[in-house]
């Protein structure tokens, strides 16, 4: 070992120590910025020694100090309350309310380029018991999962019913949720409900979407505590929304890249589930439509042979190739011109260049998979 890595360490590890210091006395500033401080070293140290082979030790040290930073924060804003006399916490309501989305994305369906057999099972499940809830006496489904590659607009299609609902739009993942640093988990879980169910009450619809929903409700090898009583409570609030007398609009929305981690009593709850898959070259012609709405194109530029082209791409490697082909433009207008003036038009070569530096980042054996999943699990 080196003499200035040794010396690194002993720094980063010196901050880690005066930090947890003042975290246990509950001198927030300076545990912050101790926090910051170890953050720094071991990013230099990452930044020096990229073949370390203690890196991955050290980014999860990094993310674990940013993580209760974030927490400190909160507490000096009063938004964790304490829980026991052993120094853990948990999330008052009040930081709960932070969950939802202030201002809503600003997409819609119209926005979303194909995927109509989404847009009309998300229209079934949620918007017309919304509009009319009287033509439902058996109830609606509360919970829909959405599952396929990454890169292929799970996400995207879930802020989108975020304006099709005017109502609230909750935004929840495991980073949330599971940290030893916010105490019970499962606590964490009920409150979220809680809010929600406070919300509906007063008559506005909520949507609770979980991103990488199999991050937080996945089954793996090894598990602690804390992950299987996240689960149960997942399971018990979500029963508690299927009760054909409630009448509240809560509504639960999972994306997964990774639908085959789920639990199957979980895969049971979510009484649709979508499959979003690649683009089909009906959908890639949309999406290049969409984004090169705002660009300039030559007049060679033939978007049914490039829809052709892209095909195995996904929405956000079609987006990827666009704004690179766009970017060679202006690259161009630097290199020639200085910046002055403006870029010409994004012609067919520019695309066809970038496709060949450029594979989709999907693996057609991994789309198999999904389809399988599917196949076995489907349902509209």
């Amino acid at each position: 070992m080196s003499a200035s890595l040794e010396y690194l360490e002993g720094l980063a590890r010196k901050y880690a120590i005066e930090a947890v210091k003042y975290d246990r006395a509950n001198d927030y500033d300076n545990a912050i910025k101790c926090y910051r401080n170890a953050i720094n070293v071991l990013k230099k140290i990452i930044e020096l020694y990229p073949d370390l082979g203690l890196r991955k030790v050290y980014e999860e040290w990094i993310k674990e100090y940013s993580r209760r930073i974030k927490h400190l924060k909160m507490l000096k804003d009063r938004k964790l309350v304490p829980v026991g006399g052993d120094g853990s916490y948990e999330e008052s309501e009040e930081s709960i309310e932070d969950f939802i989305l202030k201002k809503k994305p600003n997409v819609s369906f119209k926005d979303v380029a194909d995927l109509e057999h989404a847009k009309e099972a998300i229209r079934e499940a949620i918007i017309y018991p919304i509009k009319r809830p009287d033509l439902f006496p058996l109830g609606w489904p509360r919970g829909i999962l959405l599952f396929g590659p990454p890169g292929c607009g799970k996400t995207y299609l879930a802020a989108a019913v975020a304006n099709e609902v005017d109502g609230i739009f909750m935004y929840v993942d495991a980073a949330n949720v599971m940290s030893k640093w916010l105490g019970d988990a499962e606590k964490n879980v009920a409150k979220i409900f809680k809010v929600a169910r406070k919300h509906a009450e007063n008559g506005t619809p909520v949507i609770i979407f979980i991103d990488e929903i199999d991050s937080l409700l996945g089954v793996f090898s090894t598990e602690v505590g804390g992950e299987v009583r996240v689960r149960n409570q997942f399971l018990k609030e979500m029963d508690g929304l299927q009760d054909k007398d409630s009448k509240y609009h809560i509504y639960v929305i999972g994306a997964t890249n990774k639908p085959w981690r789920l639990d199957e009593a979980f895969i049971r709850r979510f009484q649709k589930r979508i499959y979003i898959p690649l683009p089909d070259k009906r959908a890639r012609l949309e999406l290049l439509k969409l984004y090169t709405k705002g660009l300039k194109l030559a007049n060679d530029v033939d978007l049914n042979e490039l829809a052709e082209k892209l095909d195995g791409y996904s929405a956000s490697d079609i987006k990827d190739i666009i704004m690179a082909a766009h970017m060679r433009t202006i690259k161009e207008l630097f290199d020639k011109y200085g910046g002055v003036g403006e870029p010409r038009p994004i012609t067919m070569e520019d695309f066809e260049e970038i496709i060949k530096i450029r594979k989709p980042s999907i693996k057609r054996e991994a789309v198999k998979i999904y389809e399988a999943w599917y196949e076995r699990f489907k349902a509209l």
